[in-house]
């Protein structure tokens, strides 16, 4: 990171490595991260720890770290522009997640609708993990501990944002002097995407995903399964937009919205049939992703690169979320051996 960026705004985001990133993160939040890049001051933090939470096989935890850091880079993060780093190797963050619990009762997090929505999918009960149930305090300490004053998520994500800075406030409350400053959150045009079943978001656990590393057969064959109009039998037919996960797509990722919107038109009139909508989805979807599968076939053949990357920026990283602990603990008042 350039000097000059010192007084950039400051960016704090991630994902939990728990598999391969897909279409719903690049339209949720890496389409974003890649373009502010070089107007702020961003972190990506690549959270293997907070994935132990629900992942049931550590191993897979392990593996994924090195695979999204990849898929960062394929999509046109910039390592010198943007910090790449492990979350199990930035202690500090666990040190803040501890003080920070001082500041957060049981009934808020439970109250919270992210962690309830979670809990209620999950079947969890009252058989919860504690680490699943503090999730949004160590996220607060992730974003407090760089310092960031912008978070990208998704909608469903808003309200951890929110308790972040409802932490922010009563420790800047409790110390007196305004140490850590409060977030927003960034959400994008596109903040959900459905899964190609359209029954629910995009999402790994589901199995209904295109990952980003998707081939040109995978990219052709989950298209021609999207969900489109039930109703829609012949191409003369009137269909239905709303909900048809097809039109969803091309509203996120076809850039020519006029033609899009005639689609939708001449849909809804009756006289054009999926296949034709479909046709148009598979040629932007293999021209977006067709360049990122090629640089990240590029980046697999070096794979001591990616993890230079990862080891730069998590040293990088530790510097900043070490001062802002010493920030933190002194205004708090703590003892200081020193």
């Amino acid at each position: 990171m350039q000097d000059s960026s010192a007084t950039l705004p400051v960016i704090l985001t991630g994902d939990r490595t728990t598999g391969p990133l897909h279409l719903g993160h690049y339209v949720g939040s890496l389409k974003n991260r890649v373009a502010l890049q070089t107007t702020h001051r961003q972190y990506l933090l690549l959270a293997d720890t907070q994935a132990l939470t629900d992942a049931r096989n550590p191993s897979r935890v392990r593996d994924n770290v090195l695979e999204i850091a990849t898929d960062y880079l394929a999509v046109g993060i910039d390592p010198d522009q943007s910090t790449i780093c492990l979350q199990s190797h930035l202690p500090a963050l666990a040190d803040l997640t501890l003080l920070y619990m001082n500041f957060v009762t049981v009934a808020r997090l439970e109250r919270n609708p992210t962690i309830k929505d979670e809990i209620q999918a999950r079947g969890f009960g009252r058989d919860i993990l504690a680490g699943f149930l503090c999730y949004p305090v160590a996220q607060a300490a992730d974003i407090t501990g760089f310092k960031a004053t912008i978070v990208p998520v998704g909608q469903d994500q808003a309200p951890l944002v929110e308790l972040t800075n409802e932490v922010v406030r009563r420790i800047n409350r409790q110390a007196g002097v305004d140490v850590l400053p409060e977030a927003h959150a960034l959400i994008p045009r596109v903040a959900r995407l459905p899964g190609i079943d359209g029954k629910a978001k995009m999402s790994k656990s589901q199995g209904n995903t295109v990952q980003l590393s998707a081939t040109a057969d995978e990219i052709r064959e989950a298209v021609r399964r999207m969900f489109t109009d039930p109703n829609h039998l012949k191409a003369s037919d009137p269909g239905c937009v709303q909900g048809n996960v097809v039109f969803t797509y091309l509203d996120a990722f076809d850039e020519d919205h006029l033609t899009v919107e005639d689609l939708k038109a001449r849909y809804i009139r009756g006289g054009l049939g999926d296949s034709v909508v479909k046709r148009r989805l598979e040629d932007v979807l293999q021209a977006l992703l067709a360049p990122i599968r090629d640089r990240r076939c590029a980046l697999a053949r070096d794979p001591g690169y990616v993890l230079q990357v990862v080891k730069r920026g998590t040293a990088r990283a530790r510097e900043i979320t070490e001062t802002t602990l010493r920030d933190v603990r002194a205004a708090l008042g703590l003892f200081a051996l020193n």
